[in-house]
């Protein structure tokens, strides 16, 4: 089996690199990973944060981000260093000229940020921008994370302002391609406050957001943290015609984790890959 490339690939380039025990090391490491698993390709998308107002619960973010909360509770992220991604980029380009490395961005939020980000996005560094959507609105003037949410509101009530923001996010934005893991809340779904996390109950609003992404022309990301067969089966249903793989690694141990298993799920239903690794599978 030939698989395609991973294009959801954090370095230590991302604010968050360290969330996964595996991630000690470094772009080159998960270089080296790549070739001796045989991926073709990798594009490294870093995470493209420009939020001024998120609040989070003390340690909702983790020992590693710790660092980035201040007193008040409120996320305070470096801003991303672009001309030293972009080298460390090149570098390994140089180091391993036998894998493909594309550049690229994880763009958080995007309806809300695309003006502060245009000038680095036109600057035609990137070649792929994903899109996504961590954060929602919370008590008026901020915006958090589901994990926060899901302390003070019902599970449910959570997962469906998830997926109604998700139209308005594809609405709202012209500036990334692919929109990522789709099921980012069920990452932190309270097992034991709302039992085992049933998408049958929140099928009308997967395949509304899946509809907006399709009708706007985008890829929804097969993201492998987690496999699920009703995505790219409700995706293809709704109209859904390309495709991306993503392992949102944050270190080499888990570069194309599930791969095989994701390939397989996609072609079921008719997906096909494209003539380079990094191309969207369609259909």
């Amino acid at each position: 089996m030939t698989l395609p490339a991973d294009a959801h690939v954090h370095s230590e380039w991302s604010w968050d690199y360290g969330s996964d025990p595996s991630s000690a090391g470094s772009m080159r490491r998960i270089c080296e990973r790549a070739t001796r698993i045989g991926l073709p390709g990798i594009v490294f998308t870093e995470h493209l944060d420009f939020e001024d107002s998120w609040w989070v619960h003390d340690g909702d973010l983790g020992e590693h981000a710790q660092k980035f909360v201040d007193d008040t509770g409120h996320v305070k992220l470096p801003p991303f260093d672009a001309a030293g991604y972009l080298d460390a980029i090149d570098r390994c380009r140089h180091a391993y000229p036998r894998l493909r490395i594309l550049s690229g961005v994880e763009f958080g939020q995007p309806h809300h940020w695309d003006q502060q980000a245009a000038s680095l996005l036109s600057s035609g560094a990137f070649d792929r921008i994903n899109g996504s959507l961590h954060l929602l609105p919370f008590d008026g003037a901020d915006r958090t994370e589901p994990t926060t949410l899901f302390h003070d509101r019902p599970a449910a009530d959570v997962m469906w302002a998830y997926l109604e923001e998700i139209p308005r996010m594809v609405d709202g934005s012209d500036s990334f391609e692919v929109f990522t893991h789709i099921d980012y809340a069920v990452r932190s779904w309270p097992v034991d406050q709302a039992g085992p996390f049933d998408p049958r109950r929140f099928e009308e609003g997967f395949r509304g957001a899946m509809r907006a992404i399709s009708a706007s022309g985008r890829a929804l990301e097969m993201n492998t943290k987690r496999l699920w067969s009703w995505i790219p089966e409700w995706w293809a249903e709704e109209g859904g015609r390309a495709v991306s793989f993503g392992s949102d690694a944050h270190g080499p141990d888990s570069l194309a984790a599930g791969f095989p298993e994701a390939v397989a799920m996609v072609e079921h239903f008719g997906f096909t890959p494209g003539a380079r690794p990094e191309d969207f599978w369609t259909r």
